[in-house]
């Protein structure tokens, strides 16, 4: 596992000897891809990395991954993931997982995981569907979603996972596409630089159960009417023709078209570091009228939990000593039974 000293990484460096188990054609093999191109780059040693990962078609990325790793089980990576970075702080911990692990099962693990901004980089593959078991509706379903076990069509809401995030306290918000890999490897980039949980959801296509979930993201006929990729301090403008743009209405979004009425100066400028700006772009997600947002939608400096918690035990070490765990264990309050 250890490398030589100075030894430069490639992508062969992280892949694992294992036969990848996804379906032809799925989504995941481009995240994999992207990763292990991405990693060489961050300028830290193999044995350095870890990949935690839940239950479902996503999880089993340790596998594949040439490093250190955990498959875990359903939902609780991120709490894996805790354990390791408390202990190891010195080490790369990533977080695996998928829109039913993660927002299901594991929903309570991943708000907190968010709040206690625990220097963890999450990656959530969303294809909008449970693909390991056969395709039932997820939490990301859209309303209506008619699968095996919705037959008449989903009745839920859907979680919008970005909404969520910002709403648990996260540090780092952020959104790709599998069909991106440009972009993504940039994104998973910037997630690893943010100090703190950062978080990054991935739109990914299962093409057995969810076959074309983006399509209106990705074909080359449709996806620049469609996406609004993000670039901080520059105006919000997409379209085939760059001819549209997002302008604010006092507080109100719109879709202006840049002619004789509306230019570039009239649209709204992207700030990552303005949680309003970060409010408004997450409701586009489920909205026709809107483009769907991808990049870096919000950061923000804050102290992580670790260092909050080495400041704690340093603070009880100046006050109380260094401690004995066998006198704690013993303790005044013993009995000896006969």
């Amino acid at each position: 596992m250890s490398q030589e000293r100075g030894q430069k990484l490639a992508r062969q460096d992280f892949i694992s000897n294992q036969d990848v188990r996804w379906c032809p054609g799925c989504g995941d093999y481009s995240i994999l891809a992207q990763t292990q191109k991405s990693l060489p780059d961050l300028g830290i040693p193999r044995e350095n990395f870890v990949f935690i990962s839940g239950i479902g078609c996503s999880s089993r990325f340790p596998y594949y991954m040439n490093t250190y790793g955990f498959h875990t089980i359903h939902g609780r990576a991120p709490t894996l993931a805790s354990g390791v970075k408390l202990a190891r702080p010195d080490l790369s911990v990533w977080v695996v997982t998928g829109d039913g692990d993660s927002l299901s099962i594991g929903g309570n693990h991943f708000i907190h995981v968010l709040r206690r901004n625990i220097d963890l980089n999450i990656v959530l593959f969303n294809n909008r569907i449970y693909g390991l078991t056969k395709g039932q509706y997820s939490p990301t379903s859209e309303l209506g979603k008619v699968t095996k076990s919705t037959p008449f069509g989903s009745l839920d809401t859907p979680f919008n996972p970005p909404a969520v995030a910002l709403g648990a306290q996260a540090t780092f918000v952020a959104r790709s596409i599998d069909r991106y890999p440009s972009h993504l490897q940039k994104m998973l980039g910037r997630a690893h630089g943010h100090k703190g949980a950062s978080f990054l959801e991935v739109y990914q296509n299962c093409l057995i159960f969810n076959d074309g979930a983006f399509r209106l993201l990705t074909e080359k006929e449709t996806k620049g009417d469609h996406v609004l990729e993000l670039e901080n301090g520059k105006p919000m403008i997409f379209g085939k023709e760059k001819n549209k743009g997002i302008r604010l209405d006092g507080f109100k979004p719109e879709v202006v078209t840049l002619d004789g009425d509306y230019s570039t100066d009239d649209l709204l400028i992207h700030n990552e570091t303005d949680k309003n700006i970060a409010d408004v772009l997450t409701n586009f997600t489920y909205d026709s009228e809107f483009p769907t947002p991808i990049g870096v939608l919000f950061v923000a400096k804050m102290s992580t939990y670790e260092d909050r918690l080495d400041e704690q035990i340093k603070t009880a070490k100046e006050q109380l000593g260094e401690g004995n765990l066998e006198a704690l264990i013993r303790g005044a309050d013993t009995w000896e039974v006969e």
